[in-house]
């Protein structure tokens, strides 16, 4: 299994970014998927998580950190193989580096909020 991750930027406080997760070497609609986030000196976290599409609904169960509750969005694009995390409202605090994950971890996107 491979996880690329992209979509990082620098953006001001208030700006929004959508970032982006690509798996291969595995079949994507079977695993669950969450967002993590490191900021220096802390340890990492998770920030979301989307859980495989039991029910055929389109989506598996959502959950959120609290501190982005309300501000960024989980989801996922089985036919594409991809991971979705919108983010909006930014604040500097989100300042980190954001992994995708399953059973193994992406390289990290950098996401600088000034």
């Amino acid at each position: 299994v491979q996880l690329v991750e992209s979509g990082g930027a620098s953006v001001q406080a208030g700006g929004s970014l959508r970032l982006t997760c690509r798996i291969s070497g595995y079949t994507f609609s079977a695993l669950n998927m969450g967002w993590f986030c490191q900021s220096p000196g802390k340890e990492r976290e998770g920030v979301a998580h989307i859980d495989v599409d039991l029910d055929a609904l389109g989506y598996g169960d959502v959950r959120y950190a609290e501190f982005v509750k309300g501000r960024f969005t989980i989801s996922r694009d089985n036919a594409k193989n991809t991971l979705y995390l919108q983010m909006n409202s930014l604040k500097t605090e989100d300042t980190a580096v954001y992994y995708c994950a399953t059973a193994i971890w992406g390289q990290g996107t950098q996401v600088t909020v000034s």
